[in-house]
């Protein structure tokens, strides 16, 4: 890993040192071209529910949708709107209400031409295990939603992560926060979003909330995240295909953390922001030889 400060997307809300159950969620989007170099593009966006939205990159346009607003104060809440946009500066509104319930911190993917919601959460401090969430929901225009499994096989969770590789969904690790703390190492598989295969119910990363996942290579790739035995984590792994796994050494690279972001661009693995006691504005990126083999 190298640090960076760079990317020429948009990333929103990590950059703000204001950050706490007892405040409003930052809404400001920033753009880069090299990870050094920012530029704001809204320093009050209109989603107000930016606390662990969903988000992705799908048919030239930003989404967001889901999410919690106002941490523990009074008048929080999540969401089902779904929003997008061009530029990271004008928002579109695609539908007050989706007709998956309000949630924040589930999965969402690009795959077969279509944006795919799993699981999630409906409450982040107040609820139980009754407010988790397996089920999977298709939409080709974030407007109109195909309910396409009210339960899958795998256990209802949030803070989890969900990528693609090689025609197939992926869904990893993640669980619960409150009222108890359960943390999941599993991995499932899906190449139509209905039948689930489990490629492995112990991966050798440590069960762990708060992750991020890419894919990088033609490998998934995990990496930091947080448990309650452990605190935050600072290990990466990488697979083929869910099931065998390898670690990266990444020695004196970034702190530990959970909450961070990582993309691909550019051929590099990036890694942005992140609570790595205290918050962080940090970015790195990853650049593997082009002969590199696990």
């Amino acid at each position: 890993f190298k640090q960076k400060t760079a990317y020429e997307i948009y990333q929103c809300d990590w950059s703000s040192d204001v950050c706490s159950s007892d405040l409003a969620p930052p809404r400001d989007v920033w753009s880069t071209g090299d990870g050094r170099e920012w530029k704001l593009e809204s320093r009050q966006t209109p989603v107000i529910h930016t606390d662990l939205p969903m988000n992705l990159t799908f048919k030239d346009r930003m989404w967001m949708m889901g999410g919690w607003h106002n941490g523990r104060l009074p008048g929080h809440s999540a969401s089902n709107q779904v929003w997008s946009s061009e530029d990271g500066s004008q928002w579109r509104q695609e539908t007050t209400k989706a007709p998956w319930s309000a949630r924040l911190a589930g999965g969402l993917v690009e795959h077969k031409g279509r944006m795919w919601v799993l699981g999630g959460t409906e409450n982040y401090y107040f609820g139980d295990a009754s407010s988790l969430k397996n089920d999977v929901w298709s939409s080709v225009d974030g407007k109109e939603w195909n309910l396409e499994m009210a339960k899958a096989p795998w256990s209802a969770r949030a803070y989890h992560q969900a990528v693609t590789l090689n025609g197939r969904i992926y869904v990893l690790g993640g669980g619960n926060y409150v009222p108890v703390h359960e943390a999941r190492n599993d991995v499932w598989s899906s190449v139509d979003g209905k039948e689930w295969k489990l490629e492995t119910a112990n991966a050798p990363w440590a069960p762990r909330l708060w992750f991020s996942a890419a894919v990088y290579r033609g490998r998934i790739w995990v990496l930091g995240g947080w448990s309650k035995e452990k605190n935050n984590f600072g290990d990466v792994w990488h697979s083929a295909d869910g099931r065998d796994w390898q670690r990266l050494e990444t020695p004196g690279c970034w702190k530990a953390r959970h909450e961070h972001s990582a993309f691909v661009w550019r051929d590099r693995l990036w890694v942005a922001g992140g609570h790595a006691q205290p918050l962080s504005n940090e970015v790195w990126s990853l650049s593997l030889p082009a002969d590199w083999k696990p």
